[in-house]
């Protein structure tokens, strides 16, 4: 069996079917629930401050806008700010004893198992040696976990503008398969993608462009990140059984931070890897701190072991060909609508929008939503280069939108489709039911490769392929994520099965922004029936493959819960 074909196998296994669903716990081992915060004992820490610069206050439509936010400097007070509204917390709920966090970037069953770090160079007020950082979010603090020369820093930065620095992202497998079982390696890589998407949108608050790192091996980034490191991390099988280890950290990727790069052209002209004799020169430092155990107990999963060896990405240089690029910015960019309650939004401060996101735990059956807004929400998922987040991830999309509709004014209730490449509509056309419209919808901007395909109230069949749950029935509209599958994995090899991942993600962190600006929520959903969404389609192969569901629309509070300030200290 080949790479892909393991990979492939993996996927086939963790489908749900209306029969049965994937193979999970089927039960929650409170005991043992993962520790969601992650701390290296004994590596120094620096305590980062809070509400980032006082002199830029940019609202969140110039987040879209690219150019629209001068660059700040990188110091302390702009590298705190990038993590505090993209990685940091947002909140504490609290029911009865029971009290949790809530965080900027989203996670599936808030178990959070994606964890932060940074590669800087000398910053006042955190260190006078470059050094590789990880990100304690309960604290919002760094732990210094090497410094480094100035040789080997200018040596790591060779080709990249001026400040640049880098920010890794790692997962820990276990903190979801605690919960999810199987299915937890998908919902991992979900998770990656709102947080590359976070982090894009903390850094467009600075006017700063982020790019992932497209050939750096996950070798290299284990080995730079410090989590290849047995001293640090202890054996996780040892004879003596008190002698256990901390879970490992699963190498994602590393974006490079542009604070002075000038627009999306220079973001795609940098070096995608790094200087393999720096990287070595770091990785051979001494380094402070050990992994905390974040479990005392654990159940194995060896699939996920497995098809994440499998998913291994090597050093690459390969490139896809120049993509056929979505339609250009309409006149006057993306801005809010022209009505009263669409247009407020424009002047929302984007920090604001991005510290409110919270995910819907239930919608109520009853709000809808302008037309207007429901089209620039789905404007804002085209991967533009220049559009944040989207040069964050660099080319090829291989994701597109089909979408449930049920209350939005002035569009006709039923199954549309967003064909977010120019592309992907021939295959698309051509792999799904025939039967379908494919018709444009009355008053849709001209610019919005959107589709109707069939008329009807969609929310029974929503909620039935979402596992049962009312909550996709109840939104606005629900949107089921399709990706190009097979012919990716093989002109890309085995690693792509991430990628394709993230990239849904990554819509899904526009969504939340989206609906939260327009004064409503949103969720994401990973439980769907897998090949009822297929059937659903006309789908009947693996050329295409449902990843990701979520949900749009009006939702409950629970006033049981009761809401604390993320951070009780300020930097005031």
């Amino acid at each position: 069996m080949t790479l892909v074909e393991q990979v492939v196998a993996y996927h086939e296994r963790t489908k749900h079917h209306i029969e049965r669903f994937a193979n999970s716990p089927g039960y929650l081992d409170w005991k043992n629930q993962p520790d969601p915060f992650r701390r290296f004992e004994g590596a120094p820490l620096v305590r980062l401050g809070l509400d980032g610069p006082a002199d830029s206050v940019p609202t969140y439509d110039d987040l879209f806008a690219d150019g629209a936010i001068a660059p700040a400097a990188v110091d302390f007070t702009t590298v705190s700010a990038l993590f505090q509204y993209s990685l940091g917390l947002s909140a504490w709920k609290q029911f009865q004893n029971s009290k949790w966090a809530l965080r900027i970037n989203p996670s599936s069953g808030n178990l959070h198992p994606t964890e932060g770090y940074v590669i800087v160079g000398p910053v006042k007020q955190v260190h006078d040696l470059p050094g590789v950082y990880h990100y304690a979010p309960k604290e919002h603090a760094l732990e210094r976990r090497t410094e480094f020369s100035m040789e080997t820093w200018t040596r790591l930065t060779d080709g990249f503008p001026t400040e640049t620095f880098f920010v890794g992202l790692t997962s820990i497998h276990w903190r979801e398969a605690w919960k999810y079982g199987e299915r937890a390696y998908r919902y991992c890589q979900h998770d990656v993608g709102h947080a590359i998407a976070a982090i894009g949108f903390s850094a467009a608050t600075l006017g700063w462009h982020v790019r992932m790192l497209d050939d750096l091996s996950d070798r290299s980034m284990a080995s730079i990140l410090g989590i290849d490191r047995d001293a640090d991390f202890g054996d996780a099988n040892p004879v003596d059984e008190s002698l256990t280890g901390a879970e490992r950290e699963h190498p994602d990727l590393l974006l490079a931070i542009l604070p002075n790069g000038s627009g999306a052209d220079a973001v795609s002209a940098i070096p995608m890897t790094l200087a393999s004799d720096a990287v070595a020169a770091i990785a051979a430092g001494r380094w402070s701190g050990r992994a905390n155990r974040l479990s005392g107990d654990h159940v194995d999963w060896p699939i996920i072991d497995e098809t994440a060896s499998a998913c291994e990405k090597p050093e690459s240089t390969a490139r896809p060909s120049p993509p056929a690029l979505p339609s250009p910015l309409p006149k006057g960019g993306l801005r809010g609508g022209s009505s009263s309650a669409d247009a407020s939004r424009s002047s929302l401060p984007a920090r604001q929008v991005i510290l409110q996101r919270r995910s819907a735990v239930s919608m109520d059956g009853r709000t809808s939503i302008s037309a207007n807004a429901f089209f620039l929400m789905l404007d804002r998922t085209l991967p533009r280069r220049s559009v944040t987040p989207w040069h964050a991830l660099g080319p090829p999309a291989c994701v597109h939108l089909f979408l449930f509709v049920h209350r939005v004014d002035g569009v006709t209730p039923g199954l549309y489709i967003l064909v977010r490449t120019p592309d992907g509509l021939d295959s698309l056309r051509a792999t799904t039911d025939p039967a379908f419209a494919w018709t444009r919808p009355p008053r849709c901007p001209e610019h919005l490769p959107l589709y109707f395909l069939k008329k009807g109230d969609a929310r029974r069949i929503a909620g039935q392929v979402s596992c049962g749950q009312e909550i996709a029935a109840d939104g606005a509209f629900a949107v089921g994520m399709i990706a190009e599958f097979a012919p990716r994995l093989r002109e890309f090899g085995p690693w792509f099965y991430r990628r394709l991942f993230w990239e849904t993600g990554m819509i899904g962190q526009v969504l939340y922004l989206e609906a939260e600006a327009t004064g409503i929520r949103a969720t994401g959903i990973g439980c769907f029936f897998d090949d009822p969404v297929h059937a659903l389609l006309g789908l009947s192969n693996n050329d295409f493959q449902s990843l990701y569901h979520f949900t749009v629309g009006g939702a409950t509070e629970d006033l049981r819960l009761m809401t604390w300030p993320p951070y009780e200290r300020s930097s005031k």
